[in-house]
């Protein structure tokens, strides 16, 4: 009797909040989406990261030459990429001036690109993640290679792998913005202007998946690298926290680390990236982590203590839930404020 209702209790459980209660039966993404999942790779990765946190873009200080750097090579890539500008033509830049900033700091902007929606072009996925970092202090470079170089990279990869698929006639269902924003470093400016006047009304926006150093395993998963934090994908949407755990179940089988979820996170990270503008206008975001590491805020954060193996496999995770997001066949619903 007591192994029953220990069977019994196993089952209630089970049924209402692990992993393995989660069925994969209403994910609408598969092979159409792996064939281009693959190719988001280490080695294109790190070839990318290497380029972008160099001494070329000299730390990319918002407002100083080399975030201006930064912000054009960002820019070509998408130029090369036929990936097109949301105000169309080759402006990529969303202008930020001085006011809307801190004062002293130069006006700065944001790089966006756009993949227009086949059937629901009115409805946007947004992919955001900031490029600046802190500049040169005392002669040094503080290069910022997880953050958010990592970030930054791995959107550029992501919207590569969509516009193959749009190419081949696999394009999304909803438009999809990848917001390069500035200005994080310095208080989350960037974003807070995207969403004070933003390209296309707020109303529209499904969904900000945010990416915020992914590059580095942290003293906790020393032993256990295939991880990543999981931030805010359940605070407005118990859809959007179900999506991404299935989607994750399906393809990537990472492990989701909570931890910095709990509304008790004395780090109170939720709060502190570019998602939470997004957020407080009751737009459901993930902010998508891998912990703080002795080389965070110091010169010392370079390409070379990156993890190219699990960024790619994290940038996959990213790009799947993207992909299922854009091409559901109902938007996503806030159920919670």
């Amino acid at each position: 009797m007591k192994n029953l209702i220990l069977l019994f209790f196993s089952t209630i459980f089970i049924s209402c909040g692990s992993n393995y209660a989660i069925s994969n039966s209403s994910i609408i993404t598969g092979e159409t989406a792996t064939k281009y999942a693959k190719t988001i790779t280490s080695n294109n990765l790190n070839k990318l990261l290497y380029t972008f946190a160099s001494d070329e873009f000299e730390g990319r200080e918002t407002g100083k030459t080399g975030q201006k750097k930064a912000a054009e090579f960002l820019k070509n890539f998408y130029i090369k990429h036929a990936i097109t500008s949301p105000y169309g033509g080759s402006d990529y830049f969303q202008a930020i001036p001085t006011e809307h900033l801190k004062p002293g700091v130069n006006p700065s902007e944001n790089v966006v690109a756009f993949i227009k929606g086949n059937e629901k072009p009115n409805e946007i996925i947004v992919l955001s993640a900031h490029y600046d970092h802190l500049g040169i202090k005392n002669g040094k470079t503080y290069y910022g290679a997880d953050d958010d170089g990592s970030g930054t990279v791995a959107i550029l990869e992501i919207a590569e792998a969509f516009q193959k698929a749009a190419k081949e006639g696999n394009g999304p269902k909803r438009s999809i913005l990848f917001l390069h924003v500035t200005g994080e470093e310095k208080g989350l400016l960037g974003s807070k202007y995207y969403t004070n006047f933003p390209i296309f009304p707020l109303k529209n926006t499904v969904v900000d998946l945010n990416i915020d150093m992914i590059g580095r395993i942290d003293t906790v998963h020393t032993y256990s690298p295939n991880y990543i934090y999981v931030i805010g994908s359940d605070k407005l949407s118990t859809e959007l926290y179900q999506l991404s755990e299935k989607i994750n179940n399906k393809f990537t089988k990472l492990s989701l680390d909570y931890t910095y979820n709990s509304e008790d996170d004395p780090n109170r990270y939720y709060y502190r990236s570019d998602h939470y503008s997004f957020a407080k206008n009751n737009i459901p975001i993930i902010f998508y982590f891998s912990g703080t590491h002795k080389d965070y805020h110091k010169a010392s954060d370079t390409p070379d203590k990156i993890d190219y193996e699990v960024l790619a496999k994290r940038t996959q995770l990213i790009f799947y839930t993207a992909w299922e997001l854009a091409n559901k066949n109902t938007r996503i619903k806030v159920d919670k404020r």
